[in-house]
């Protein structure tokens, strides 16, 4: 008995098998797409992100006792832009911003060039005490900044900076959490074989810190800069205590001056936080992308 087979026809395809739309497959290669409890989730999120600043319009729009009534407005009132002239006159925002806008500046900018070759030394020279040194550093951060504040003042009224700019700079112009953040960015970001090919050129240590770990590190010394900025701009405590509303104010000195009286203004209060907030929110809406950008990129280094 022969037995005969049969060819299939040459145009015929196989059949490919089906994937169903859970399937691991189409999970692992395709893009995932969120469904409505994820919008519904972030949209809350957003809201309630946004609802101080949105308040704090409100509340800025009103008056006193427009604001201790129950229930408090949730709507803008007619006097946003009148309390907002006032609270920049009363208080000298704009000299106050310009000065902040120094103090966040120069602080930001050294903080992350010291912070970033500091970061480099302690996580790629080899050197004796290296570790100490860090745990040195890392504790630092446990002190409270308060702590500080009777011998900082003492130094100060000793060189006679009080009510001066560089009362404020000098303090900030280091920071442990910036070594410690670019440490630990660069011992996952910057290869060692990077820098052994940089030795091997006869590059000298300040020409590896220019040509490679700047480069390397730019979106974390981004994100850095950033946060400093933020926290230079938002201090309150020392500034007040070393400057004064009528001299060289930041703007939480200045705005902290506003309202006062036997009843305070909360609606003049509020006009001049917001002011002073507008300016991050303008730097963040510029950089904002790139900060984001600097955050995922090191997020997934190693």
């Amino acid at each position: 008995m022969t037995t005969t087979l049969t060819k299939p026809p040459a145009d015929r395809v196989p059949e490919q098998p089906r994937r169903g739309r859970g399937s691991k497959a189409s999970r692992a290669g395709g893009q995932m797409h969120a469904g409505p409890i994820a919008y519904i989730i972030l949209a809350l999120f957003t809201i309630g992100s946004l609802f101080p600043l949105v308040w704090t319009a409100i509340a800025a729009s009103r008056d006193n006792q427009r604001l201790a009534q129950t229930p408090p407005p949730f709507w803008f009132g007619a006097n946003l832009f009148d309390k907002l002239e006032i609270a920049w006159n009363d208080a000298n925002l704009g000299e106050a911003m310009l000065n902040t806008t120094i103090v966040a500046g120069i602080s930001s900018l050294t903080i992350v060039l010291m912070s970033t070759i500091a970061g480099f030394a302690f996580a790629k020279l080899r050197f004796k005490g290296r570790n100490a040194l860090m745990l040195v550093v890392v504790g630092t951060m446990m002190v409270p900044p308060q702590l500080s504040v009777i011998p900082l003042y003492m130094m100060v009224a000793k060189l006679d900076w009080t009510d001066q700019l560089q009362a404020v700079i000098f303090p900030s112009l280091v920071s442990a959490f910036g070594v410690f953040f670019m440490r630990q960015y660069l011992l996952q970001a910057l290869p060692d074989e990077i820098i052994e090919a940089a030795r091997v050129d006869g590059a000298s240590s300040w020409r590896v810190i220019w040509h490679v770990v700047f480069p390397t590190a730019r979106p974390a010394m981004a994100v850095l800069g950033m946060l400093m900025f933020v926290q230079v701009w938002n201090d309150f405590l020392w500034p007040f205590l070393v400057l004064t509303q009528n001299g060289n104010p930041t703007v939480q000195v200045a705005v902290a001056g506003l309202g006062r009286g036997f009843t305070p203004d909360q609606a003049l209060i509020m006009a001049g936080a917001l002011l002073g907030t507008l300016p991050l929110l303008l730097v963040f809406a510029i950089f904002g992308k790139q900060i984001v950008g600097g955050i995922m990129q090191g997020a997934v280094k190693g």
